[in-house]
């Protein structure tokens, strides 16, 4: 079977999981009843309540309620926020922006760090680079976000002033256009290095405690993996046949020691978009994870199905590159599918 056989079955199935996720938590928004109060104010009178009831299609059964709100979906209407008194498509795209900015910058440093650190530490086992990277995977993954989050604050931005929190300074963010709506891809576009490094300079602090649980998970994993990897027949006749050592390492060890770390990786940009909630709170970044817990404690049901649809399309999309990715290092997976 081919890569892209392989990638059309998996395509295929998307959509189903893609309903079955939202049917599933439309139904759990509604146990908790009515979404209503989110629209009402203290003087409206019952006639008006009903009115805005029967605007939103809340008087009608939950399944009628729920192919309403999928209409509007494929309709590019996600309905109207509460919390930001505007439609949710309106507010969507920036708050996704510099959410998806703080993600992929938080993936680079696990992604990074973890294979570089899984890498070395697996070449010098039971050494001291060993040893090292052992209590980075398991303080990393100890350690509770926010108390990671709220100990960086302390240390380099109260105390010690290196770095800013929030997603800019607003004068240097107003002075440049925003296409995109990345504020560093923004900056490269208009040429302003100082937009530029002052994107990058906000995005240190969350980043880096947002990316340091991710690293030590991919970085054990990876440094097992390889361990297993260079005991393995074909490594001593690579060896054997008078190869360097690191190009044993580079050529064949650490290729199939990536594929169970791709799994791995996969799934910790999942967490990481989790994990962007407490990060946004904490460093005022205004992405969708400070918008998400505003519309949770209000009962915004339609910002709440915005995101769940996005993280669930999210989600199926991430695993869908990591089984390509792992195809693609592994040829068996497609052969035996």
């Amino acid at each position: 079977m081919q890569i892209r056989d392989y990638i059309l079955r998996r395509l295929i199935v998307l959509p189903f999981l893609i309903v079955g996720v939202s049917i599933i938590v439309f139904g759990l928004t509604r146990i908790g009843g009515s979404p209503v109060a989110i629209y009402l104010s203290h003087e409206m009178s019952s006639e008006e309540v009903a009115e805005i009831e029967a605007r939103f299609h809340l008087d009608e059964p939950v399944p009628v309620q729920y192919a309403y709100w999928a209409r509007g979906v494929f309709q590019g209407d996600l309905g109207w926020s509460g919390v930001a008194a505007a439609p949710v498509t309106a507010v969507f795209p920036n708050k996704l922006a510099a959410t998806m900015e703080l993600a992929v910058a938080s993936a680079v440093v696990a992604v990074s760090l973890g294979i570089g650190l899984g890498t070395y530490a697996g070449a010098r086992r039971n050494k001291l680079p060993d040893h090292i990277t052992r209590i980075i995977s398991i303080s990393g993954a100890a350690m509770p976000l926010f108390w990671f989050a709220i100990v960086m604050l302390i240390v380099f931005w109260v105390y010690l002033g290196w770095f800013p929190i929030g997603r800019s300074t607003p004068e240097v963010f107003a002075s440049i256009s925003h296409p995109t709506g990345l504020y560093t891809v923004d900056a490269l576009l208009a040429g302003n290095f100082k937009a530029f490094r002052d994107a990058i300079w906000h995005l240190v602090l969350p980043a880096i405690t947002l990316g340091y649980g991710a690293t030590a998970i991919i970085a054990r994993m990876m440094r097992s993996s390889l361990v297993e990897e260079l005991q393995e027949e074909y490594v001593d006749a690579a060896r054997a046949k008078g190869l360097a050592e690191r190009l044993v390492l580079r050529r064949h060890a650490r290729r199939n020691a990536l594929m169970p770390t791709v799994t791995v990786i996969g799934l910790s940009f999942g967490f990481l978009l989790q994990g962007t909630i407490v990060a946004e709170i904490i460093f005022r970044w205004p992405g969708l994870g400070r918008w998400m817990a505003d519309s949770v404690l209000r009962g915004d049901r339609a910002t709440i199905m915005a995101y769940v649809l996005f993280t669930s399309v999210l989600f199926l999309v991430v695993n869908l590159v990591v089984d390509v990715v792992y195809a693609y290092l592994d040829r068996r997976v497609v052969l035996g599918s």
